[in-house]
């Protein structure tokens, strides 16, 4: 079976419709709730992050998948409203990966940008919204492009197959190490843990915590220890390389949103995105992130 786009949004929506509950008949809305996670997904692999102009491409180029989409389909809103529901679904599709079963896994974060001027910066501080993104989003630093960005950071821990086990988006200023630790005790898991990381996860007392929670923390030697650390080069260039595919293919950088509400639905889109494409790669026996034959 030839992978493309029409496959996966097909994969997307029927595992979606069964997991969803059937709700009340509503006639003013033409799409179901699991129209409007395809549409996201579709959104996010389609690397549209604008509404208006992914509708207008989504009526043209799948129409013949979503007979009831229109301009006024109310598309963008209820995918907001979604958010909780495509972060179950997260879950969900990650569980039909071979990745969810794996005990080792690879932990980083990412830099979620939501603003670049100053004079952006202090429009966002004077927001009415409940939900602003100045609410939350604050300047940090990026060791790995040597910049102070504001906004948040996404935290993530993924199988080596690409397969996302566990995430959060957090204030750029809140320690790494405590944020892993959050991870791992929510992290699914059949055995002890091997968390590979960058050197920011340095510390007798993390290492010690992590081990309680059954994790076995490795990283690269830092240059103020003595001795030799684990050669963990080549496993460590997977996690840059999942984090190239949602930031290059899902455009993770250009999100779009505006509001705390808006950037969980659409972080989420593109988390939901990746774990289908490594669910369905896996079945159709394909590389798990190759994710260019999906591409409209």
């Amino acid at each position: 079976m030839d992978a493309d786009l029409d496959l996966l949004l097909i994969y997307v929506f029927c595992i979606a419709d069964d997991l969803l509950p059937t709700k009340s008949i509503n006639h003013r809305r033409s799409l179901t709730d699991a129209e409007v996670v395809t549409l996201a997904v579709a959104q996010s692999i389609m690397g549209i992050p604008s509404d208006h102009r992914f509708i207008k491409t989504a009526i043209t180029r799948l129409g013949h998948l979503f007979p009831g989409l229109t301009q006024r389909s109310g598309f963008y809103r209820r995918r907001d409203r979604l958010a909780s529901t495509i972060e179950a679904l997260v879950r969900s599709f990650a569980s039909l990966s071979p990745g969810w079963e794996d005990n080792l896994l690879l932990v980083d974060s990412t830099p979620v940008e939501c603003a670049r001027s100053r004079e952006t910066v202090k429009r966002a501080g004077d927001s009415s919204l409940d939900d602003a993104l100045a609410n939350a989003a604050d300047y940090g630093y990026c060791a790995s492009h040597s910049r102070y960005f504001y906004g948040l950071r996404l935290h993530t821990l993924c199988a080596p197959d690409g397969t996302p086990r566990a995430m959060i988006l957090t204030s750029p200023k809140d320690n790494e190490r405590d944020i892993c630790l959050t991870l791992l005790a929510r992290v699914n898991r059949t055995g002890p843990l091997t968390v590979i990381g960058d050197k920011g996860y340095a510390g007798q007392q993390f290492q010690a915590d992590a081990a309680a929670l059954g994790a076995t923390i490795l990283r690269p030697r830092r240059r103020d220890e003595p001795g030799r650390g684990p050669h963990l080069a080549p496993i460590r260039q997977r996690i840059e390389s999942i984090y190239w595919t949602a930031k290059d293919i899902l455009t993770l950088e250009r999100h779009g949103a505006r509001t705390l509400h808006g950037l969980r639905a659409r972080i989420a889109s593109r988390l939901l995105t990746l774990a289908a494409a490594v669910a369905l790669n896996h079945q159709l026996g394909r590389p798990s992130r190759s994710l260019v034959a999906y591409i409209a």
